[in-house]
């Protein structure tokens, strides 16, 4: 079992160490039986698994904690609310108000729930609750990267249906209007409907600003052309966030749109296969008619909308690497106590203490860069945790991939064993210094932010280019 000391660190209160535990004895019960698309024989799909997981981790509430509100019934682990904030939404509500908050505002505390044993979800849409006006929109940062650090070391694609989720329904936690939360964010969390995060084009990855999809306006409607690629959940999602150019805004003009699945004029395209199998897609979209109502946030600051999206989630995949480096690190702690080589366990050996000792330290040094990150975004004082959030992506993730490289050398032959755990996490860490933004924009954010911090009458803000994907 991995170390879990680290939850006595100051960046938790008592209700996240509960709800670390209860997530660690689910997965002991649980997981095991989760779908595998690797498991039977290489002929399992990894669509049809994700689908599946989605509607288990629904079941026993896990998602939940990926939007904002809470179901009627709490489980264990749900947060005492602090006084301010409880005041604050009671003023709220006797005055009728749903103002939706923007990124500025999202800087306080939220209220979570774990799952408990008697979750229902029927009717889940008339229990639904409005959203703390202050907060990260509702959504606790430190429980996501609690609860995709414990899945990620399970099952990475456990992790990738726990995170798709609150990724893909984000846009709509903190910018959807009070419809469209109402109307989406109520299934995410039961795990009756997947989201998906449209964003990247085969030409508009880390460049996002270069993407070539528009959407024009008719009337009260939008038109939306173009493809997407590379998406996450692609084939499988009932909804995605797709972010477009307003060609009439001009160059720098972007608009995000709530999607159907069934809308006419969508249509999933190619399917990729990937090393670490999960679903992965294009989306192509000709003529796609969506009301005046699926704008999400503001015409012309789509931009706003991701980049304040994958604030709120870059610190999670950090966690989600952190997640395959303690698995690592498990794996070889076992191995090494357990081999004998030269007469001794290889564990005595002092180049293989050596390494078990940068390993350990790379995971600790991932997990206070992850949970400073998400303790500022939830806690902190400031609207945007742009440096924090890219420092800890960063950093854990490109730590996880030389731990896990570390993994597979103390193993050795056993290491490169196709299905074998470290080989499997071999694969799938990679995908991680890549996705929601390449480790090479992460440094330049954080460049960005140190020199506007240190010379702020002269050093220029970096470009949304630099920081959108």
């Amino acid at each position: 079992m991995a170390d879990t000391s680290y939850l006595g660190w100051p960046f938790f209160d008592d209700g996240h160490r509960a709800l670390a535990r209860q997530a660690e004895d689910w997965w002991r019960r649980e997981g095991a039986s989760l779908p595998d698309p690797e498991r039977d024989d290489g002929d399992g799909d990894a669509w049809e698994a994700c689908r599946a997981i989605v509607r288990r981790l629904g079941d026993a509430g896990w998602l939940r904690h990926v939007v904002p509100g809470r179901a009627e019934h709490p489980g264990p682990a749900e947060h005492p609310v602090d006084s301010e904030q409880a005041g604050h939404r009671e003023r709220a509500e006797r005055s009728g108000q749903s103002r939706q908050p923007g990124p500025e505002e999202h800087q306080g505390r939220s209220e979570q729930a774990g799952p408990s044993e008697d979750t229902e979800h029927s009717g889940h849409a008339e229990r639904w609750q409005r959203p703390a006006a202050s907060g990260t929109a509702g959504l606790d940062v430190r429980t996501l990267c609690l609860l995709r650090e414990t899945f990620a070391r399970g099952s990475a694609l456990a992790d990738f249906a726990f995170a798709m989720q609150g990724l893909g329904s984000g846009p709509l936690s903190l910018f959807g209007t009070e419809a469209q939360r109402r109307e989406y964010l109520p299934r995410v969390a039961a795990g009756q409907a997947i989201a998906a995060f449209a964003l990247s084009e085969a030409e508009a990855g880390s460049d996002v600003g270069a993407m070539r999809a528009t959407a024009r306006r008719d009337g009260g409607d939008y038109v939306l052309d173009g493809q997407k690629c590379w998406i996450s959940n692609a084939g499988i999602a009932d909804f995605y966030i797709v972010f477009c150019r307003l060609p009439e805004g001009g160059d720098r003009s972007y608009a995000a749109f709530v999607v159907d699945a069934d809308r006419p004029g969508l249509r999933v395209g190619e399917r990729f296969d990937v090393t670490a199998p999960h679903p992965l897609g294009t989306l192509e979209l000709a003529g796609c008619r969506v009301p005046g109502g699926a704008l999400v946030g503001e015409p012309g600051r789509g931009l706003r909308v991701a980049l304040a999206t994958l604030d709120v989630f870059r610190p999670t995949v950090g966690a989600a690497a952190l997640g395959l480096a303690r698995r690592a690190l498990d794996e070889a702690l076992a191995h090494v106590r357990e081999r004998e080589v030269f007469g001794q366990p290889l564990a005595r050996h002092q180049l293989t203490q050596a390494k078990l000792a940068d390993m350990a330290t790379a995971v600790d040094a991932s997990a206070l860069l992850v949970y400073r990150a998400a303790w500022a975004r939830d806690r902190g004082g400031v609207p945007r945790v742009t440096r924090e959030a890219a420092m800890a992506k960063l950093f854990a993730t490109e730590a996880a991939q030389r731990v896990v490289d570390d993994a597979v050398q103390l193993l050795g032959a056993r290491g490169v064993l196709a299905g074998a755990p470290v080989e499997r996490l071999y694969r799938e860490v990679r995908a991680l210094r890549i996705y929601e933004g390449t480790s090479e924009i992460q440094r330049l954010v954080i460049a960005g932010q140190v020199l506007a911090a240190a010379a702020p009458s002269v050093a220029a803000e970096p470009s949304p280019a630099a920081q959108e994907s």
